[in-house]
């Protein structure tokens, strides 16, 4: 009987035994690593590249700039891109038309002028613009400048006037040389986007008609404004102006107003006096919050010629 028991005793050790390996056999492995999910901020691939932006910051502040992996070290670097100067870009005529001009130099106005039609590369009748960097932050209120000026030789560009009037100025606006006037046939147009004019004249009255097309007219620079003289009761007076050559001028985000004071064709003599009466206005309309000088620079050029530096003062 007794060795029948120690028998049993030692298959049931036996038996426990193996309970015991089974079990530690199906427990799950403990890692130290982090538990990743399948997609967000924890999973494998945003864990990776978080690591590797840590590496990268860290041989970027010591100064590391060997390769990372054996294949960056066996791929052939070629030689430095060699940038050419800007003026070697341009094309035959531009390089050719600013031969003319000395690298450095401020010009008068009136030689400026003078090399604004000798410098033109086009084959059409450039225009001559002005382009003025002022002191001004636009982002202020008071110094966005924005004006309107009458140059004495018009911009040698012919303007398409549009009058949006009641029916009684119709004849009037007519008569003063307004290429297009109405009322409600008007916004008809405007309805199918039929934008044939340059500048567009209203009657205080009806320009709450015109708020639902600012979107349309705004960006164009049509939409009319009481600073820029397009918004007025005096029709004829104002259609008379816009043929004769007034015209707006806005400061940009960069603090520059650029404006065409003539075409090429024109005489120095002519050019020289539409400059002179946008430079006097342009200096008519400064902020009063400006301190110090308020004319940075100014540069003339003609439509995809090169640029003239002109001395502020020599006016």
């Amino acid at each position: 009987m007794a060795e029948e028991e120690t028998a049993k005793n030692e298959e049931l050790e036996t038996k426990v035994e193996v309970t015991e390996a089974n079990t530690e056999a199906d427990a799950p492995e403990t890692t130290t690593e982090k538990a990743t999910a399948k997609a967000g901020k924890r999973s494998a691939k945003s864990l990776k590249e978080a690591e590797e932006k840590v590496q990268k910051e860290e041989r970027k502040e010591s100064g590391d700039t060997s390769p990372l992996n054996e294949e960056e070290a066996t791929i052939k670097r070629g030689p430095a891109p060699k940038v050419r100067p800007l003026i070697e870009r341009r094309g035959k005529a531009y390089r050719k038309a600013a031969e003319q001009l000395e690298v450095g130099k401020l010009y008068t106005f009136a030689e400026a002028m003078e090399l604004a039609g000798k410098t033109s590369t086009t084959k059409f009748d450039a225009t001559v613009e002005l382009h003025v960097n002022l002191n001004v932050d636009p982002r202020q209120a008071d110094q966005n400048v924005r004006a309107t000026v009458a140059l004495p030789h018009g911009t040698g560009k012919t303007i398409r006037v549009a009058v949006f009037a009641p029916a009684d100025q119709h004849e009037v606006a007519k008569k003063a040389g307004a290429d297009i006037v109405g009322e409600d046939d008007f916004l008809k147009q405007l309805e199918k986007e039929q934008l044939d004019f340059d500048v567009l004249i209203s009657t205080p009255q009806l320009m709450p008609k015109l708020g639902k097309y600012a979107r349309m007219l705004g960006p164009r620079g049509l939409m009319p404004n009481p600073k820029s003289g397009t918004v007025t009761t005096k029709v004829a007076e104002a259609v008379k102006q816009a043929k004769a050559g007034r015209v707006e001028y806005r400061v940009d985000k960069q603090g520059i107003v650029h404006l065409g004071v003539g075409k090429a064709s024109f005489d120095s003599a002519k050019l020289l006096e539409n400059a002179k009466a946008f430079v006097d206005s342009l200096n008519g309309v400064r902020p009063a919050s400006i301190k110090g000088g308020y004319i940075k620079s100014i540069t003339a050029s003609s439509t995809m010629g090169p640029g003239i530096k002109i001395d502020p003062t020599s006016l």
